[in-house]
């Protein structure tokens, strides 16, 4: 069973690696009933993008290589991404956080450049 986000983008939360509120760090705090409303528009393009900055900053190197890792699997374990980086298991899941994080952000900001805003419900 998984979390979901519906709205201007969809997609899937990362089971076990990405909360439901994820979305607040690129600038806005979503509206929590049963799940968290984010609204985004021209006006957070800077916070957005200073997010993905930030994401792509804290995965350095391991950004392309994780890229290159799930160009390869469509199903994977921790170990198998572990041992790929040849990293510990605890370092690949604070990287898969930052990894899904960051595409989050890049979805909310191609939505935002193609549409002038974003908004979007996550499931808690």
């Amino acid at each position: 069973m998984g979390r979901y986000y519906n709205g201007d983008i969809k997609g899937k939360f990362w089971f076990a690696i990405q909360s439901s509120n994820d979305a607040d760090f690129f600038g806005v705090e979503g509206i929590e009933p049963n799940y968290i409303e984010y609204y985004f528009d021209q006006d957070n393009l800077e916070d957005i993008k200073k997010g993905i900055d930030k994401c792509n900053e804290v995965l350095g190197v391991y950004k392309n290589e994780i890229d290159d890792f799930f160009k390869k699997k469509d199903f994977y374990t921790d170990k198998e991404l572990a041992e790929y980086l040849e990293i510990t298991e605890e370092l690949t899941k604070m990287f898969l956080r930052w990894y899904a994080r960051l595409k989050l952000g890049e979805k909310i900001y191609t939505c935002v450049k193609e549409n002038g805003s974003c908004n979007f419900k996550a499931e808690l």
